[in-house]
C-alpha cells in the first residue's frame, strides 16, 4: 500500500497525499490478532534471463562501482544492433512525464514484477545417478516463490512433509525484499518478512497432503511469535505445536543478552498425520534394523578386505550358524568350505555384483550373540537378507530406554519403543547429535572442504524430525523450498539407506551470493549474471555439490570424504548413498516461445516431475506424434492414438498421460482407452500455458 500511495504521490501530489492521511487512520486501528502489511509487492531481478522487448528492467550500477543502481523500472519498447553490441530504447514507467534513454543490454536486468504474468520452464544443470531405478531427488535453482507456483501443477497435494529454514530477519544481511537487504532499522522489517512468508506458506498449504503431512519450520525469537500466529491463521484447524531444539550446547553468547543455546521448530499436523510410525497411541512400534550389505557400488568385493565373507544360514530355521573367513579377490565363492544344511551367504546385489558386508566378521559375531542380528528371505543373488541393529540402538536397550518384547525364530531379539505419550519426544529437545557446529558446520566442512555456509543445521536433527513424520511412509516426497546447503535433501538420503526406502526430496533454492563477497565481486568490475559471479551462489558453490558428495562419498575434486555418519546408522561418508538426483534452473519462457511451440523441451522436466522423477524423459517433441518412457506417456497427435495404446498396454509401471489437444471431446475419446491405473493428463496445444501463473496472486 505505502509503494502504490508512493506511486500516486508522483503522478498527482494532491490525492497521494490524502489517501496516505486516511491510510494512517486505519492503520492505527489495530484489528485483533497479526496485523502486518500484506500487499506490500515483491519485484524479483532475474539476472540470467535475458532482457527481450516489452521486459520491464532495471538499470545496473557501473561496472567496479559497488554503489546500488537505478531502483527504477523501465520497459524495453525495442531492442537495435549497433557496431559496439545491442542496445535497449527504455521508457520509464510510472513517471509523471516521459523520459526515455537508450542503454546497451549489458547494464539492464529483467524484472518481475508483483501480478506480471510468468511462463516458467526448467533446464537440467546436471545429474548423478548411483541408484539404479530409484526416483531422483532434485534441487532447484530459482526464485523459490516461482518455483513452489511451478510445482502446484506438478506436487499438488502429493507432499508429505515440508521441512523449511527460513531467514530469521535478525537485521543483519541475511535475506532480502525486491532486491535490497532488510536492515535492522526498517520500520516494516517485519510486516516485509510476514508478508514474504505468507505468499510462500500460501502455496505450500496447496502442496501438502491434506489427509496426513507435516509442516516444519525451524526459527528463533526475533519471529517465533509473529511466525506462530501467522501458522495458526493460514492453516486454520490443523495443530500446531512448537519445541525447543538445544543446537548449541557450549552456547553463543551475546552482547548484554542471554547466551543462545537453541532454537524453535515450529510443527504444523495436517489431516490425520500421527508423530511416530503411525502406530496407533499407546502401542509398541519396532525399532528399525539395517541392512549388513552395503549398498554403494565402489564398496565392492576387495575394496575392504576383511568385509567379504560367507554368513551360513540354516535352510530350516533361518539362523546364522557360523561365519567364514574373509575372501580374496583370487579366492572363488564355490570353494568356501561346506556347512551341512546352511547356505553360504554373500553380500551380493540384485544385479549380481559383489559388494562387502557393513560389519567385520568378528563385529558381526558380536551383534549375533546379543541377538542383534536378524535373517529374512532374500533374492536369487543374495538368498537371505540379513539386518542388524545399530549401536546406538543397542545402548539404547542397554539403557532400558528401548525394551525387548521377545525372541524370533532365528534367535534374534524383537526390540520396540515403548508406546504411548512416553515414547513420543517432548517439547525440549537435548540432543548432543543435534548441535549445528559438530554435525552442521564441520560435516559440511567434511562434504566441501573449503566452502563457507553460514550456520547450516545438524543433519541428525532434519533427520530425526522428518522420521517421526514419514519414517513409516517409504515413499514419501519432502520438499525444502528454503534448502540453503541441502541438509533435508541428505536427510531423507539418510532415512532411505536405513529402510531400504524410495523417498525423494524436492530441494529449492537460489543462487544469491553472500553478503559478505558481493563488494569484492563488484569491485572487480562483476555483477549478477556473470559466469564468474554465479560460481559463488548458494546453489551452485554449496548446495549442489554438497548432494553430489553426499551422494559419491567423495569431495568436489574427487577425494574420498573422511570421517564416519554417527547414531542411527553408522558407517564411512565416504561409502555415499544409493540414491539418483538431477539438477536444474527455472527459466523464464516468453509467450511468443509458447505460441510457437518453441518451448517444449522446458516444460519437459515438470512433466517428469509430476510423473515421479524416475527414469527417462522426454526432452523434445516426438517426430511420430508420441512417446512412452518409463513413468509417463505423451501423445502429440491424437490422430494417431493407435500405435499409441498399444505401447501403453505393454508399460506396465506408466503412471500419467500427457494428451495434447484443446479439444475436450477428443481428450475424453484417447483417455477412455487409457488401463484404469493411468491418469490421463491434459496440455493445451499452446502448452506453456499449462504452468503460467500471475507473479503474486
Amino acid at each position: 500500500m505505502t509503494d502504490l500511495i508512493a506511486q500516486t504521490k508522483i503522478k498527482n501530489p494532491l490525492l497521494g497525499a490524502d489517501l496516505e492521511r486516511e491510510f494512517r487512520v486505519l492503520s492505527s486501528r489495530l484489528p485483533f490478532g497479526l496485523n502486518f502489511e500484506r500487499h506490500s509487492p515483491e519485484a524479483v531481478e532475474l539476472p540470467q534471463r535475458p532482457v527481450r522487448k516489452g521486459d520491464k528492467v532495471r538499470v545496473l550500477p557501473e561496472r567496479g562501482s559497488a554503489t546500488k543502481g537505478d531502483s527504477r523500472l523501465w520497459q524495453v519498447s525495442r531492442i537495435t544492433k549497433t557496431d559496439q553490441g545491442k542496445v535497449a530504447e527504455l521508457e520509464l514507467l510510472d513517471a509523471r512525464e516521459r523520459e526515455s534513454r537508450t542503454l546497451p543490454l549489458d547494464n539492464l536486468v529483467v524484472v518481475a514484477e508483483f501480478r506480471d504474468t510468468i511462463y516458467p520452464g526448467l533446464v537440467s544443470t546436471g545429474r548423478v545417478e548411483h541408484g539404479g531405478d530409484k526416483p531422483c531427488h532434485t534441487v532447484i535453482n530459482g526464485e523459490n516463490y516461482h518455483v513452489l507456483r511451478a510445482l502446484t501443477y506438478t506436487h499438488r497435494g502429493k507432499v508429505d512433509a515440508i521441512y523449511i529454514d527460513p531467514p530469521y530477519n535478525t537485521g543483519a544481511k541475511d535475506w532480502k525484499y525486491n532486491n535490497d537487504y532488510v536492515e535492522g532499522d526498517d520500520l516494516y522489517r517485519h510486516s516485509k518478512w510476514l508478508a514474504m512468508m505468507e505468499r510462500r506458506l500460501l502455496i505450500a498449504k496447496e502442496l501438502l497432503n491434506p489427509a496426513n503431512s507435516v509442516l516444519i519450520l525451524t526459527i528463533d525469537e526475533k519471529e517465533y511469535l509473529r511466525l506462530g500466529l501467522l501458522l495458526e491463521q493460514i492453516f486454520e484447524g490443523s495443530r500446531v505445536q512448537m519445541v525447543s531444539i538445544t543446537i548449541s550446547p557450549r552456547s553463543t553468547s551475546r552482547a548484554n543478552e542471554f547466551s543462545r543455546v537453541d532454537e524453535y521448530a515450529f510443527f504444523v499436523f495436517i489431516g490425520n498425520v500421527e508423530i511416530g510410525t503411525g502406530e496407533r497411541s499407546g502401542s509398541d512400534a519396532e525399532v528399525r534394523w539395517l541392512y549388513l550389505r552395503r549398498t554403494q557400488r565402489s564398496l565392492v568385493r576387495g575394496s575392504r578386505p576383511r568385509q567379504f565373507y560367507p554368513v551360513y544360514v540354516d535352510r530350516e530355521t533361518m539362523k546364522i550358524v557360523g561365519i567364514g573367513d574373509p575372501l580374496s579377490n583370487d579366492d572363488r565363492i564355490e570353494d568356501v568350505p561346506v556347512v551341512k544344511g546352511a547356505t553360504p551367504v554373500f553380500p551380493i546385489a540384485p544385479d549380481g555384483t559383489p559388494l562387502i558386508w557393513g560389519l567385520t566378521g568378528p563385529s558381526l559375531q558380536q551383534a549375533l550373540d546379543g541377538g542383534y542380528v536378524r535373517v529374512t528371505p532374500g533374492n536369487e543373488h543374495q538368498p537371505y537378507t540379513i539386518a542388524y541393529l545399530s549401536t546406538e540402538d543397542i545402548k539404547r536397550v542397554v539403557r532400558g530406554e528401548y525394551r525387548v518384547a521377545g525372541i524370533r525364530p532365528d534367535g534374534s531379539k524383537i526390540v520396540v519403543i515403548p508406546g504411548g505419550k512416553a515414547a513420543r519426544p517432548g517439547t525440549v529437545w537435548r540432543e548432543s547429535k543435534h548441535d549445528a557446529g559438530a554435525y552442521g558446520t564441520s560435516l559440511l566442512r567434511a562434504l566441501i572442504p573449503g566452502r563457507a555456509f553460514p550456520f547450516p543445521k545438524s543433519l541428525y536433527a532434519v533427520e530425526d524430525a522428518l522420521r517421526l513424520f514419514v519414517g513409516g511412509k517409504p515413499d514419501a516426497v519432502v520438499l525444502d523450498f528454503f534448502s540453503g546447503s541441502g541438509t533435508t535433501a541428505h536427510a531423507v538420503m539418510r532415512l532411505n539407506r536405513q529402510d531400504g526406502g524410495r523417498r525423494q526430496c524436492i530441494s529449492v533454492t537460489n543462487n544469491e551470493v553472500a553478503a559478505s563477497e558481493q563488494r569484492t565481486l563488484r569491485e572487480k568490475g562483476l555483477r549478477p549474471g556473470d559466469a564468474e559471479w554465479e560460481q559463488w551462489g548458494i546453489c551452485d558453490h554449496i548446495t549442489k555439490p554438497r548432494i553430489a558428495a553426499a551422494i559419491t562419498g567423495e569431495t568436489p575434486d574427487g577425494q574420498a570424504i573422511q570421517g564416519d555418519y554417527k547414531f542411527t546408522d553408522e558407517f564411512p561418508i565416504a561409502e555415499g548413498f544409493e540414491e539418483n538426483a538431477e539438477f536444474f534452473t527455472l527459466t523464464y519462457e516468453t509467450p511468443v516461445s509458447v505460441s510457437h511451440h518453441a518451448a517444449f523441451s522446458r516444460i519437459a522436466p515438470l512433466l517428469w516431475l509430476r510423473a515421479g522423477s524416475r527414469g527417462r524423459q522426454v526432452d523434445r517433441l516426438p517426430t511420430t506424434g508420441w512417446a512412452v518412457v518409463d513413468n509417463f506417456g505423451l501423445l502429440v497427435d491424437v490422430d494417431n492414438a493407435a500405435p499409441f495404446y498399444k505401447a501403453v498396454a505393454k508399460a506396465k509401471e506408466l503412471r500419467i498421460v500427457y494428451i495434447v489437444t484443446d479439444d475436450e471431446r477428443r481428450f475424453q475419446a484417447v483417455a477412455r482407452h487409457l488401463p484404469s491405473h493411468v491418469e490421463p493428463v491434459r496440455l493445451y496445444e499452446s502448452y506453456l500455458t499449462n504452468f503460467s501463473f500471475a507473479n503474486g496472486e
